[in-house]
Parts: C-alpha cells; structure tokens; sequence
C-alpha cells in the first residue's frame, strides 16, 4: 500500500437512486433505497478509495459492517456516500461511513476493510472453499445434515 494513505483522508461519491436500488414490496409509488443496497454503495466506495492508495497486485475486501438507516430516500434522488479513513491497524483499514440525500443524514456506521495482496487472497480464498467442501462431505458421509 502506498504511504498516501492516512487517517482522516475521505472520498465522497454521489449516486442516483435507480430502481435496482430500490425495495418493490410496498408498491411503484414508494420505491425507497434498500438498505442491502446501501451496504454495497458503501462498501464498493470503500473498495475504490482504497484501490487509489494501493500498489499493484494490491486489493482490499470488506470484512465487516455496521450501519444505521434511518431515512427514506426515493427513487431518483441523489444520495451523496462519504467515506473517511478512522484507523489503521496493520493491512486493516476502518472507514467511518456517512450517506446523506438532499432533505437529511439517511445513514451512518462503520465498515471495516482487509488490505491484502490479490494472489495472496485468492489463494487464501480458494484453501478456505476447499476446506469447506472437505467439511460438507464429511458430514454428509456421517449422516449429518450436510447442506
């Protein structure tokens, strides 16, 4: 990672509210930001932020979350997703998130990022899959639930 990054540095993307991002289940005329869907804003602005501070070969993944969501923006307004750098510990990065649309504060928490070289995590990544396969077999083959 480069020595760019330090506490305090922040990054604040705007994004329209499309359908996609929008629940369906209390009808066309209140089509609101998803909460899930907020998650992913903030998480792929965490992502960017920390892919313009980072060497290549170097990526990040989020490894934890918490957010309030109090506000109901619809469908076509703006929601500005303001990410700032808390905490350094090591390859772990703490973001403090703000999310904010044109009438009030809709949203505020922490996310927490792992900074890691991309060959090191996917081979992190592939061992862990395996092991869990290797744990699904078993416990089918002991008669366990198995999923």
């Amino acid at each position: 990672m480069k020595t760019t990054l330090s506490v305090g540095l922040s990054s604040t993307r705007r994004i329209e509210i499309d359908t996609p991002r929008t629940i369906d289940f209390l009808g066309e005329t209140l089509r609101v930001y998803a909460t899930p869907e907020l998650v992913r804003d903030f998480e792929i602005a965490c992502r960017e932020f920390l892919l313009a501070h980072a060497d290549p070969g170097e990526d990040s993944v989020g490894t934890g979350i918490s957010i309030s969501h109090g506000g109901a923006t619809l469908r076509g307004m703006y929601v500005d997703i303001t990410v700032t750098v808390g905490k350094i510990d090591g390859r772990l990065v703490t973001f403090d998130l703000l999310a904010k649309d044109s009438v009030e504060e809709i949203s505020r928490g922490t996310g927490l990022h792992d900074r890691s070289e991309s060959e090191r995590a996917s081979r992190d990544l592939a061992r862990w899959l395996a092991q869990q396969q290797r744990t699904t077999r078993s416990r089918r083959d002991a008669g366990g639930c198995g999923l």
